[in-house]
């Protein structure tokens, strides 16, 4: 009787993993992509050529004047700023104090799929003194969602209008109001529904952004011998000097055989980046028992050295040669795993083959990373790399499965290259046991096959 309980058992083991399995495979999904391909078309890609088209509706708060105090007093200055009103949602500018003229050029996004209201509207307010009452009225503007108009790129940006404040104010208003995607150029510095309660500099780390990785050379450093050295005067005058030759370049350290003569015919090789602001330090050393004394010491700043473009054999007078050599790709990525093959050096290297172009359209099922209000929660970002650009979407606030919808191109040099994709979890939110770095959720590795 125990073996059909016993291949139950196994059935269900191997279901589980079967499960597991399935986690990581490659699933094929039909989102509503933009704008598509046009036969024969051989331009490049828009924001909605591989991604779903999100609809927000924006409004950008440029400024107002001749606000007059909200309570009434004439003889004070108000400490003005804007209640935004969208249904049940409110969210506020901030204010400024005694100014009658302030000036905000905020942009607000909100989604267009959770509006619930017809209206929208734009209060002025004079902000209370500290003494406990209530802001005061200055005036406002409503808006009809319906009439609002839709702007697609490339046109033009909406101009901002000037709006008189409605309740007998005589103040002004400069808003624009309309509906648009997110490849609106307002959207990447727009201030989101979802992100409305982070304040401060966690704003910069929620927004999507675009890196440069820094070019690396290495520094080659041809030491051939050393000449007309003084011994230590505390060293063994019985015993035969051994010398060395230590080069250091900010915190990497290569050392030269220690030789009784001073002969190396040796490379010390470092890595370094654009720009280069730190110097060469070369330490002629004696090799006393166990310690290493100095006999003399040589500074190059690497600004001042010259960059080597081939592999030519240089002929010279001099006894230590130095270079930056950019006929060799610096690798700073895993063999199997690298996004760049070219020469350091760009006159070294081959022409673009192609461009990549990649839309992040959304996560779902994320692994609950932290406890928010008693639950589990997620602050998901993407972050992509291939060559020497990285780039990172913007970050969508407490959910599990998160909509991004960006899209990106980088030029490729190489069809056998890799680019990388990580999901991370915004940690510059909330604390989260002390944790300084973004815990990563899941990581994809793909060959780039679609230029």
């Amino acid at each position: 009787m125990a073996r059909p309980n016993q291949n139950q058992n196994q059935n269900q083991n191997r279901n589980q993993i079967s499960h597991q399995i399935d986690d990581f495979n490659l699933r094929e999904t039909r989102p509503s992509l933009g704008g598509g391909r046009v036969p024969g078309n051989e331009r490049f890609g828009t924001a909605f050529d591989l991604v779903e088209q999100m609809h927000y509706l924006y409004i950008r708060m440029v400024k107002a004047r001749s606000l007059p105090p909200g309570r009434g007093n004439h003889n004070s200055l108000p400490d003005p700023y804007v209640e935004i009103k969208l249904g049940n949602f409110v969210a506020c500018t901030k204010h400024f104090e005694k100014n009658p003229d302030p000036e905000w050029n905020h942009v607000f996004a909100f989604p267009k799929d959770r509006i619930q209201s017809l209206t929208l509207e734009l209060t002025v307010k004079d902000k209370d003194n500290g003494e406990g009452e209530e802001d005061g009225l200055i005036g406002g503007v409503s808006f009809d969602i319906i009439e609002l108009p839709v702007r697609v790129p490339p046109d033009s940006p909406l101009a901002a209008q000037w709006y008189r404040l409605e309740n007998g104010s005589e103040g002004e208003l400069m808003v624009a109001v309309w509906m648009g995607t997110q490849a609106d150029e307002s959207f990447p510095d727009s201030v989101h529904l979802d992100s409305l309660s982070v304040n401060g500099d966690g704003i910069a780390n929620i927004r999507s952004k675009v890196y440069l990785s820094p070019r690396l050379w290495y520094v080659r450093v041809h030491v051939i011998e050393a000449q007309e050295l003084h011994n230590n005067s505390n060293s063994n005058s019985n015993r035969q000097t051994e010398v060395l030759v230590k080069g250091t370049v900010m915190n990497m350290v290569v050392k030269t055989r220690v030789l009784a003569k001073p002969m190396w015919n040796e490379d010390l090789m470092f890595v370094v980046a654009e720009p280069f602001d730190e110097q060469l330090v070369l330490t002629v050393e004696e090799k006393v028992v166990s310690r290493e004394d100095v006999v003399g010491k040589c500074l190059i700043p690497l600004q001042t050295v010259e960059k080597r473009l081939d592999t030519r054999v240089l002929k010279s007078k001099i006894h230590i040669r130095v270079c930056l050599d950019g006929g060799y790709h610096v690798l700073d990525e895993l063999t199997q795993y690298s996004s760049d093959l070219r020469a350091t050096h760009r006159l070294l290297g081959s022409p673009s083959i192609g461009v990549l172009e990649l839309g992040i359209l959304n996560a779902n099922g994320l692994t609950s990373m932290k406890t928010r209000n008693g639950r589990g929660a997620v602050d998901a970002y993407c972050v992509a790399k291939y060559g020497q650009k990285w780039i990172c979407t913007r970050t969508v606030i407490d959910s599990l499965n998160p909509k991004w919808n960006e899209q990106y191109t980088w030029e490729v040099f190489d069809p056998c290259t890799v680019i990388t994709i990580v999901v991370f979890d915004n940690n510059h939110l909330q604390d989260n046991g002390g944790r300084a770095k973004d815990t990563r959720n899941r990581e994809s590795k793909d060959p780039v096959i679609n230029t």
